[in-house]
């Protein structure tokens, strides 16, 4: 343009001329369209792209945060502000687990559990639960929870840390229609609050974390939240404590609960035989559990969950005899089990899957002291298995397997059998020159 402008074909412009930038000729036409529209031509449009939009100009900027729905907060001060709610006004997923601590965001210590993780400093390292000492108070909590019931009443999905009974009856008397709830250190009396969400569908309290937070779940926070939650479908218990008559009034009360989430759970002996009172219970998960059920009682007191259909066993202990014969009695309607990480599970401990008759699917996952025997003598009962999967148990040989189990692998639908990881590996490298003596493995 310089150029052409000192060409002959022009005229020579005077020094106090002052030339137009091309900026200025611009026109915007996106202000010819109205909001309605330009929202559904962003909404088109992929994620990597959508996400700059904003540093347009400020109505776009508007415009993209309406689109947000769903929202993990960092800095509890940005909900206090009201600019949460003003920036992003449609939200109806909202995570404050992360925003509830009083952390150093230059940290560079993170802790972290198996259900929340913060950025620490060097000082709270001395303490013993941390996450007594690093939480915001909950008369800042319950303040935050106020501005966001009141700026996003279409919520339908919260989690938070802390927090008193009066925040919980705040959010639940703005948004009705909230069906999905995870509340950190929680309580009896916190769970006052919780009866208050007729519509929740899925509730996952976490009560006690080794290290970070202890707090007390009872039978009476399971009873307040049966008889106020009557429409749940998922229930996670995660460090919380209870017996038999918690779980028979969840049973009884819940009527639609299909699935069940034990997670490190300090339940006193006897619980397993409440389970058959959840009449529609159709999965039952059982993650990170120190022990089962150390004295589920007689045998005439445990019977079968009719509607249960899935087993999920994962990084729990399966060494007590008494314990894993009166769960799989109580899972004896089961379809699917899923075995994953769990230590102590011998040829023994799994004999007691026979009472499992109609199971179709078995997946069996670092099972180190299960042997060829063992599988071969509960699989060989099972006449409807259609599906088996085994990875990782090093003590499954292939070298052990019987004609009568060659024959049931044959009629399988679905077969995957990888017990040996080394010998997998040791094939995988043939023709490289890693794992030799003298090469450099990594």
């Amino acid at each position: 343009m310089r150029l052409h402008s000192l060409s002959s074909d022009s005229p020579i412009s005077s020094p106090d001329s002052k030339p137009k930038s091309p900026v200025s000729n611009l026109i915007d036409f996106t202000l010819l369209l109205s909001d309605e529209l330009l929202l559904r031509v962003f909404s088109k449009l992929p994620d990597s792209q959508r996400n700059s939009n904003f540093l347009v100009c400020k109505r776009w900027l508007y415009l993209q945060g309406r689109l947000v729905r769903s929202l993990r907060v960092t800095d509890f001060e940005f909900l206090l502000s009201g600019r949460l709610v003003l920036r992003f006004p449609n939200l109806n997923q909202v995570d404050l687990v992360s925003g509830c601590w009083v952390s150093s965001r230059n940290s560079s210590i993170l802790l972290s559990h198996g259900v929340l993780s913060m950025h620490i400093d060097p000082w709270f390292l001395l303490c013993s639960n941390v996450g007594e000492n690093v939480v915001l108070e909950s008369v800042l909590i319950d303040r935050g929870l106020k501005v966001l019931a009141t700026g996003c009443p279409n919520l339908r999905k919260l989690g938070l840390v802390g927090g008193s009974e009066l925040g919980l009856l705040n959010v639940a008397k703005e948004c009705e229609l909230l069906q999905e709830l995870e509340l950190h250190k929680c309580s009896d009396c916190i769970l006052q609050g919780i009866a208050a969400f007729e519509n929740l569908q899925i509730l996952k309290l976490v009560g006690s974390v080794d290290g970070f937070f202890n707090s007390l779940v009872t039978d009476i926070g399971l009873t307040i939240v049966a008889r106020g939650c009557r429409r749940l479908v998922k229930l996670e218990l995660s460090g919380c404590e209870g017996s038999f008559g918690g779980i028979i009034v969840i049973g009884q009360c819940c009527q639609m609960l299909e699935e069940l989430t034990l997670r490190d759970h300090r339940m006193d002996d006897g619980w397993l035989a409440g389970l058959p009172y959840c009449e529609n219970l159709k999965t039952l998960n059982i993650m990170s559990c120190q022990r089962i059920d150390a004295n589920p009682g007689p045998d005439e007191y445990l019977s079968s969950c009719p509607a249960l259909e899935r087993l999920h066993l994962q990084n729990s202990q399966l060494r007590d005899k008494v314990s894993v014969r009166a769960l799989f009695m109580t899972c004896g309607a089961a379809r699917e089990i899923l075995i994953r990480d769990c230590w102590g599970l011998d040829d023994d401990m799994f004999s007691f899957a026979n009472n499992c008759w109609r199971v179709k699917l078995l997946l069996l996952e670092g099972c180190s002291l299960l042997t060829t025997e063992g599988l071969e003598s509960v699989v060989l009962q099972w006449k409807e298995l259609q599906s088996l999967e085994v990875v990782s148990c090093k003590n499954i040989k292939d070298s052990c397997i019987s004609p009568a189990l060659s024959e049931v692998f044959s009629v399988l639908k679905n077969l995957k059998w990888r017990p040996d990881t080394k010998s997998l590996l040791s094939s995988s490298l043939i023709g490289t020159c890693m794992g030799k003596k003298g090469g450099r493995f990594f």
